[in-house]
């Protein structure tokens, strides 16, 4: 069965189309990739400059917080065995 000339211009019209979203979606891609990486990179740098509430403190003050953590607790070990 020939081809006619009316479909195979519409089949060349599609393709094209198909031809210029592949295109668009590859750039698209692309950008959303660059973009990815430098979120994540900067996410990296914020994790690196972050820290925990203990490492701002001194030693002493960890003790005396761990003290009053223990504290707490057995106040709420000697409510529950009531």
């Amino acid at each position: 069965m020939p081809v006619s000339n009316i479909q195979k211009e519409t089949f060349d019209k599609l393709l094209n189309q198909i031809r210029t979203q592949v295109t668009h979606f590859k750039k698209t891609n692309k950008e959303l990739r660059r973009e990815n990486d430098l979120l994540r990179n900067k996410m990296s740098d914020m994790q690196k400059n972050q820290s925990d509430i203990f490492s701002s403190i001194g030693e002493s003050e960890r003790i005396a917080m761990r003290h009053q953590v223990n504290g707490l607790i057995e106040k709420i070990d000697k409510y529950l065995d009531e």
